[in-house]
């Protein structure tokens, strides 16, 4: 079994490998470590393997590592419910999964209570999927517009999570409609709108969602193994 640190090693490698190939320079991409199930001690390896942004799916689990981990940025990257936003603010440095006008109004509520402004990504649902969230492709533009007139989130890109199947050239074509949208955006040059940051891509799909202009991959087996349920 290869440590934390040769997994580490091995993706950032492929990371560089997939940004040269997609005609990149190296660091333009940057690796969210997902440490779902993980225990702080696993994580704090991580960290000290050279780990700078850490992914958490759930806020819970979050709240009770976070104390316990190693100083490092700390990425909501999974569906947050808005009874959880209160914390979420409290923990998170970005929430990558904004699926919503209702969820975006309350978290500008909620950082307006802390005074922070949180950079956020708009969650994407490109594969169809209806066990995926994310909002439709045909109204992001419009939810992005709607969002960026909250004060105390800055929208920083999108986000969205790919087909789930071992074809590659079957997941390719979610990346390549987030990337589009991402530049339909763009051009619409809202006021407070950053459009820098696309995050897609994970353990299995990666390389490709890095070919296709990923900057943030969100990666949790590759590095730490499989996931540690327990009951």
């Amino acid at each position: 079994m290869n440590s934390i640190q040769e997994n580490l090693t091995r993706v950032i490698d492929k990371i560089e490998r997939a940004t040269i190939k997609s005609g990149r320079n190296p660091g333009e991409v940057q690796l969210v470590a997902v440490s779902k199930t993980m225990s702080a001690e696993i994580i704090n390896q991580g960290i000290a393997a050279g780990i700078k942004i850490i992914g958490e799916n759930k806020v819970q689990e979050a709240k009770a590592k976070k104390q316990l981990v190693n100083p490092v940025v700390w990425h909501m990257v999974g569906h947050l419910q808005t009874n959880k936003v209160r914390h979420a603010v409290q923990i998170f440095d970005m929430i990558q999964a904004v699926d919503s006008y209702k969820l975006a109004i309350e978290i500008n509520k909620r950082c307006e209570i802390e005074n922070i402004h949180m950079p956020v990504l708009v969650e994407v649902n490109t594969s169809g999927e209806t066990s995926k969230f994310g909002c439709a492709p045909e109204v992001a533009p419009e939810l992005v517009s709607k969002i960026s007139e909250l004060e105390q989130l800055k929208i920083e890109g999108l986000m969205t999570i790919g087909l789930f199947t071992d074809q590659m050239e079957r997941v390719r074509p979610c990346f390549i409609k987030l990337r589009g949208i991402f530049e339909e955006i763009k051009k619409m040059n809202l006021p407070g709108v950053a459009m820098e940051q696309l995050s897609m891509g994970m353990s299995a799909d990666y390389e490709v969602a890095i070919e296709e202009g990923a900057t943030l991959v969100r990666i949790g087996t590759a590095i730490f193994g499989p996931r540690q349920y327990h009951n």
